[in-house]
């Protein structure tokens, strides 16, 4: 692994009993003061506590030096006493002398390397900053009563949460937290040695995304969350499960999402993650988020609190996050996450229009919260609109919208690497190959691609279980290699930054409502095994864990759908195949995701070829700015799918209160507000919000596919 990706700023050491990668040679370092380890880095601030996680106790204060010598001695009297005083009195004064010198030998080295330089490139990142109203850090003396708690520590330091409990922090892979209630925007931390903090550059040519998704946390799936929806029989998807919790009011109404909010992710788990030598989150998120409209049963603007801890969580353990717009009005793709399962009303039908004008403005509203100094390093990468159905949509229409979207997103932020987020676009199901040339010259695109073998509609797939020797696979460790790593690739040398937003492990398409609450699996030899991990052979398990090294290997930036899957009412998980947390627990996904590099060599795979470099405009550099071809899409686009011209069919006015999102609050140790961070970027984007024109009557924009068309009213 001589190749691998290695950033040494910073890194801890390794545990003693954790083999070395190539080149980790901060793990045979020997113990230093803090304030001269590397391995802490000095963005984490220069008052914060390290814990390393081996110590049992803290050092006390030291013994306190009493001045007995003060008015007892001068009320003792005679010329010998005076005589003895001297020396005495010659001692200290030089005692002093000394340990000034002493001091200022220590301090000065200190202050004009970590101190200084820290404040001096604050610009570059708020996070390590230090700015805010409650002021500079002050030393804090050593013979303070008590030691402080801890903000920052590796592996083995205890972590203690919101709500007080505590964990041991599990990282082998030289990763450290950073929690500093003087300064929550701090972005000193770092997943693991390999991967930058998050105040420092990420290179997406050379440091690979490694990452899970947190799907069904914040937009509800049954094979995700089936005891929910096995609670309220007859629900499908989070419209029909929003009412019938609603009518529920005995068990909390509504308000059972919340619940889900607070429990179904926790710190922990995101200090697992990182812990599993993972670096990135994709985080589906729904529009309801920010708000709702009349008929819409979701649960209003309560996800968002949940979202935002999880931002901090992540920037707690240096997790960078993808975060993912699922969900938008009207549904860009009739599936149960788009929220109303059979209905696509996006882009399409004669609602269409009107409802990719409400989605615009919530990307608006996220961008512009995402863009703010407080949030950009945590939060790099937006995945603007999940799994569009251009099939239906149709492909110039749906560019038009990805077009004005960059344009509207780079008005917020401005143009260049660290102006804003990534825009990473789904391929809508034609593949990767259909992007090439489009958007060339386009400010920092991405482009997502979501491999799935399950849904390929193969009822007699091969089986995983081959045995656990050279065998072991079945050849599924080729085919994923032969299907993913040449198309990545080729996305790579045309596109720029490309990534597997969503796969997992399911080789047939078992698992209690994977095919929707209603829908049957294909697989002809029978799921019921399949549904149960307790049933998995060796062979099964050596099986999946050569499939995940091809797949890992082959896809090389990619986000496993998903991390955890609920139990169901039987009170195991029924979805195997699609749970990390559960696969490596019971050893069928790599502990060590640097292990998978090289399979797809390793069983003769033809990979295609990417010389490691993008082009600078790709990635922010010389020559980004606004897409070569954006004059072949323009916005409104030349036809709504099924009606012609949006200028015929329903549309809103931009006379609407806009929403913003609000920003957490915090107090510092000392209780005091932390005055920073807001809910608003681009103070000169005033333009108003999309609403529905008084005296106008619209068809229901969730059902409105072969509707007839209202008369224009403007």
């Amino acid at each position: 692994m001589d190749d691998r990706p290695l950033s040494t700023a910073g890194s801890l050491a390794l545990a003693a009993s954790t083999p070395l990668p190539a080149n980790d040679s901060d793990s045979l370092r020997e113990p230093q003061p803090r304030f001269l380890d590397s391995r802490v880095p000095s963005s984490i601030g220069k008052n914060s506590v390290y814990d390393a996680g081996d110590s049992s106790a803290a050092l006390g204060a030291g013994k306190e030096l009493a001045n007995s010598d003060g008015a007892g001695g001068a009320a003792e009297a005679g010329e010998e006493r005076e005589q003895k005083k001297r020396p005495w009195l010659l001692f200290v004064l030089g005692g002093l002398i000394a340990l000034i010198v002493v001091v200022l030998a220590v301090m000065l080295p200190v202050y004009f390397k970590v101190i200084k330089p820290k404040n001096d490139s604050g610009s570059s990142s708020s996070s390590s900053s230090g700015e805010h109203t409650t002021g500079a850090h002050t030393a804090t003396p050593t013979q303070t009563a008590a030691p402080p708690t801890a903000t920052t520590g590796g592996d083995g330091s205890t972590v203690t949460t919101e709500d007080g409990t505590t964990f041991t922090y599990a990282n082998t892979f030289g990763g450290i937290w950073v929690a500093d209630p003087d300064d929550p925007y701090n972005d000193g931390a770092r997943p693991n040695s390999w991967t930058p903090p998050l105040n420092e550059t990420f290179n997406y040519a050379t440091t690979r995304m490694w990452g899970v998704n947190l799907g069904g946390l914040f937009v509800l799936e049954p094979f995700i969350s089936p005891a929910l929806f096995q609670k309220y029989p007859g629900t499908v998807d989070e419209w029909s499960l929003s009412l019938a919790m609603a009518a529920d009011t005995a068990s909390g109404g509504l308000n059972q999402l919340e619940d889900h909010y607070k429990t179904f992710i926790t710190e922990q788990d995101i200090a697992e993650i990182a812990g599993a030598g993972l670096n990135w989150i994709r985080l589906p998120i729904p529009f309801w988020a920010i708000e709702v409209w009349p008929g819409e049963p979701f649960l209003e603007k309560v996800s968002w609190k949940y979202i935002v801890r999880v931002f901090q969580w992540c920037r707690k353990y240096g997790i960078r996050i993808n975060l993912d717009l699922h969900s938008v009005p009207g549904s860009a793709n009739a599936y149960n996450h788009g929220g109303k399962a059979g209905e696509h009303n996006f882009l399409n039908g004669v609602m269409g229009f009107a409802n990719a004008q409400r989605s615009l403005n919530y990307i608006r509203i996220i961008t512009e919260f995402i863009s703010q100094p407080e949030w950009k390093n945590v939060v790099p990468m937006f995945s603007i609109l999940n799994e569009p159905l251009s099939t239906t949509i149709g492909q110039d229409t749906l560019r038009s919208f990805y077009v004005e979207t960059h344009r509207m997103m780079r008005e917020i932020g401005g143009i260049g690497e660290g102006n804003g987020p990534y825009m990473v676009l789904h391929d809508s199901f034609q593949g990767l190959q259909s992007f090439a040339g489009f958007m060339e010259g386009a400010d920092r695109v991405g482009f997502d691609v979501h491999p799935y073998f399950a849904f390929n509609g193969d009822g007699a797939p091969a089986t995983i279980d081959g045995g656990t020797g050279a065998s072991a696979g079945n050849g599924w460790a080729l085919r994923a290699c032969t299907r993913f790593a040449s198309m990545m690739n080729d996305s790579r040398t045309a596109s720029g930054v490309s990534v597997a937003g969503e796969f997992s492990l399911a080789w047939n398409d078992c698992g209690l409502y994977l095919r929707g609450v209603d829908g049957a699996a294909s697989y002809a030899a029978g799921c019921d095994d399949w549904n149960d991990p307790s049933t998995f052979t060796a062979g099964t398990k050596a099986g999946l864990l050569s499939f995940a090294a091809a797949e890992f290997d082959a896809l090389g930036d990619y986000f496993f759908w998903t991390w955890k899957i609920g139990e169901s009412e039987r009170g195991i998980i029924e979805s195997p195949f699609w749970s990390y947390v559960l696969g490596l627990k019971e050893g069928w996904i790599p502990r060590d995701p640097r292990t998978a590099l090289g399979t797809c060599d390793s069983v003769g795979a033809s990979t295609g070829t990417w010389s490691g470099t993008f082009a600078p405009y790709m990635t922010g550099g010389a020559g980004a700015g606004m897409p070569e071809d954006a004059d072949q899409y323009p916005w409104p686009p030349a036809s709504i799918a099924g009606q012609g011209s949006p200028a015929g069919l329903p549309s809103y006015t931009p006379t609407g209160t806009i929403v913003q999102l609000p920003a957490p609050t915090f107090t510092d140790s000392k209780g005091e507000p932390i005055s920073r961070g807001g809910s608003w970027f681009n103070a000169a984007d005033t333009a108003l919000a999309p609403t529905p024109i008084a005296g106008c009557t619209y068809p229901d924009p969730w059902n409105a596919e072969d509707v007839a068309v209202p008369a224009v009213c403007a």
